[in-house]
């Protein structure tokens, strides 16, 4: 459409001003279809003012005709020189015709408050949506699934490795009696091999490194969020986010380089390369990829160039150094193997095993539990992008992470028993 679009908001003695903003001198066919469309499948609009958001429906259909709304009444409250409250009302109802003129207006209302600067975000906090009860009974569901994974794994592990460290115990004449029968089976059998070097070792240590390094950004950020309220400024959570990676970039490269090194691993700077741009290469490359499109549609949502510069500048200049400070590190002081047994120089072949025992399907059977303590948690997160509400109950967040962490080591313990029980040692690094 034709037209300057612009706002003007300023305070002026309390008084009332009317501004047109934007005016269409024909409505054309091609801008008729959109707001046609617009109305018809109630499209609406968000904007900011002074990061406090405010919504606004395009139109309404009556009696099967379109009505388009072309005035916006802004109701700002003020606490002193801060801006605490801001509402819009959408007027002006006019019927939608083709090739009529059309002007945009827009009036501000200036009113005192009473309302707190840092308590400005409480009414767009949803309390009956994100503290139901059926969120705490989520929590409490998980919790016990948490109590009952650790006791069943403790008691399996305990009562079967009992059973393997008495067949251990036995003395040296009745053990080789055994290994002449074949006593031998399960896990004892590879224990010579289970510390083999991983067949893509540089790909291993890099996500392995990346691993620990999400968890501890996980955690600080959330926490940071918790403290520091970051969903009342829009941004501040994905700069925290973006910083704290950044920060945190020698953990990635320490445990990598460790790991590496401990295998034996020669080609440690391709290691520290692989690290630092695994996970900017997928999720940086998506996001540009799905920003290029939203920028080529001129869509408003559209991340600028140069922030995507200065993102590349930060893994460029920032991570890439913290990374290759903490392989050094890695490389000299946990670098030396340490195993409890040594390997042995012949790999032991791997035997033929029921399909329910391929690492494929373990691996799927495995995720049930941990999607199953968290699943409603993301269920709320993501009514809160879709439904445009703003996720603050962050406590909730950090309890399910840190259910979902002890589900995952007891699941992954029970796994890697299981594929060493088949002679699988290959999967189970």
């Amino acid at each position: 459409m034709d037209g300057e679009n612009k706002f003007e908001i300023y305070q002026e003695n309390g008084k009332t001003a009317v501004n047109a903003y934007c005016e269409v001198p024909e409505l054309k066919l091609e801008d008729f279809k959109a707001f046609e469309f617009a109305i018809k499948n109630r499209y609406w609009y968000q904007m900011f003012i002074d990061d406090l958001p405010i919504w606004g429906v395009v139109g309404e259909i009556d009696q099967n005709e379109l009505f388009l709304y072309t005035h916006m009444k802004f109701d700002i409250g003020y606490n002193g020189h801060r801006i605490v409250d801001v509402n819009m009302t959408t007027e002006g109802k006019t019927a939608l015709k083709q090739g009529d003129k059309i002007a945009f207006s827009y009036e501000v209302n200036w009113k005192p408050s009473t309302i707190k600067y840092e308590d400005r975000f409480d009414k767009y906090l949803d309390a009956n949506f994100f503290q139901h009860r059926i969120h705490w009974f989520s929590i409490f569901n998980s919790f016990m699934m948490v109590i009952f994974l650790v006791g069943l794994v403790s008691m399996i592990l305990m009562r079967t490795l009992r059973k393997d460290y008495a067949r251990y115990a036995k003395d040296e004449e009745e053990m080789d009696m055994d290994r002449e029968l074949g006593d031998e089976y399960g896990w004892k059998q590879v224990h010579g091999d289970v510390f083999r070097t991983p067949a893509h070792l540089l790909v291993f240590s890099s996500v392995l490194g990346t691993g620990y390094q999400l968890l501890v950004v996980t955690i600080a950020v959330i926490l940071f969020t918790i403290l520091g309220e970051l969903y009342t400024e829009r941004g501040s959570l994905l700069s925290t986010a973006i910083f704290v990676y950044a920060a945190t970039s020698p953990i990635n490269g320490y445990f990598g380089a460790s790991i590496y090194s401990q295998s034996g691993g020669k080609k440690w700077i391709q290691q520290m390369l692989a690290s630092v741009f695994l996970l900017p290469f997928v999720v940086c490359g998506t996001a540009f990829f799905i920003n290029f499109i939203a920028i080529y549609y001129h869509a408003s949502r559209a991340i600028p160039f140069g922030s995507m510069v200065a993102v590349t500048c930060i893994v460029l200049f920032i991570v890439l150094p913290l990374t290759l400070v903490g392989t050094v590190l890695g490389r000299n002081l946990a670098g030396q193997a340490d195993h409890p047994c040594r390997v042995n120089a012949v790999p032991r072949p791997i035997p033929e095993k029921k399909w329910f025992m391929e690492p494929l399907v373990i691996v799927a059977l495995g995720g049930i539990l941990p999607f199953g303590s968290i699943f409603i948690e993301m269920y709320f997160i993501f009514t809160s992008f879709w439904a445009y509400k703003i996720y603050y109950v962050y406590g909730f967040m950090l309890l399910v992470f840190l259910i979902l962490l002890v589900v995952t080591v007891c699941v992954t313990i029970v796994c890697t028993y299981f594929l060493l029980n088949a002679e699988d040692y290959s999967n189970s690094e």
